[in-house]
């Protein structure tokens, strides 16, 4: 008995730990700053979750669908056990706590202090690529070329010059797959990309909606077409997010394994083209003035300083 409750206690325990690692993980890609691949690489976790990711296959999928089967529910259970669900669903479940919080949080400051909020977030992401520009090697003309390439697109696609094609759903969708897939990519943060294709703001509005309008669904006077116009949104990124798992990011790590350093530089050549991308919004919401420039200045050297800072404390960031 007394062995049944310690083994009871020590999976709850796991469970939490499990479920306070995805906090961490998640607070880290809901802003574009150190990635959740990073924090999942700091906190001893990394290779867990691609084997993980990486055993989604459509073939476990259905074995599992076919446990009503009694002669199959071995393989069933075997598929489970394969797919790591006990660590993915916790994990999953704090990504998603935490990322609920900071949309909160982000939908009203960009309402209220929109300077300070993508000011801060300018500088987060400066400082992040020279973090990580500064851990990689740029000893010839390939990786020069590598990190040229990736800044180019990133300024050209902050710049508006390439788009990814469709709006509305279809945008969110392709928003959702390169945003998700790029979470578990150490270096790159998802939210990252979604203020490099202006879809941060938005979406985080939208997931603020939607959890407040099932709230009132629940615990006031809220109705279902309140729920449903938010919460297609949500559906549609999460779907594009989870085809983006299981084909942008095999595709990234397939990469990284042939072509490790460029692929690395490519991705940070990414960040450090994404630098400009949220100061549109400072501009969409203030003149440009002296005073504006200066304020948005001071709050991004704010945002530098602590993403130096967290370097610092967690003893360097490798973006692999």
């Amino acid at each position: 008995m007394e062995y049944r409750l310690e083994r009871w206690v020590g999976d709850r325990l796991t469970l939490v730990r499990v479920y306070a690692y995805g906090l961490c993980m998640g607070t880290a890609d809901a802003l574009p700053g150190v990635s959740g691949g990073t924090v999942a690489l700091l906190l001893g976790f990394y290779g867990r979750l691609i084997a993980a990711i990486t055993s989604l296959t459509p073939g476990r999928a259905v074995a599992v669908l076919r446990a009503y089967d009694p002669d199959r529910r071995d393989r069933a259970q075997q598929a489970l056990i394969e797919m790591d669900l006990q660590f993915l669903v916790p994990l999953g479940l704090g990504m998603a706590t935490a990322v609920t919080v900071i949309a909160s949080a982000v939908s009203a400051l960009a309402e209220s202090h929109p300077l300070a909020l993508f000011g801060f977030f300018t500088g987060l992401i400066a400082a992040t690529a020279i973090v990580l520009f500064r851990s990689l090697p740029i000893s010839s003309t390939r990786h020069v070329l590598a990190a040229a390439a990736g800044t180019s697109l990133a300024l050209l696609v902050a710049a508006d010059v390439l788009q990814l094609p469709g709006t509305g759903s279809v945008l969110v969708f392709f928003a959702g797959a390169l945003a998700v897939s790029a979470m578990i990519l150490p270096g790159v943060s998802g939210a990252l990309i979604l203020i490099l294709l202006g879809q941060y703001v938005y979406l985080s509005s939208e997931l603020d909606a939607f959890v407040e309008s099932i709230s009132d669904l629940v615990w006031a006077d809220g109705t279902i077409a309140a729920v449903l116009e938010p919460g297609t949104t949500v559906v549609v990124f999460v779907a594009g997010g989870f085809i983006g798992l299981v084909t942008i990011a095999r595709a990234v790590r397939f990469a990284l394994d042939r072509h490790r350093e460029l692929t690395l530089l490519f991705l940070v050549g990414l960040i450090a083209g994404s630098v400009p991308a949220p100061l549109h919004n400072v501009a969409d919401a203030h003149a440009v003035t002296s005073e504006t420039a200066a304020m948005t200045g001071a709050w991004a050297l704010l945002g530098a300083i602590a993403l130096f800072t967290l370097d610092t404390v967690a003893g360097g960031f490798d973006p692999e």
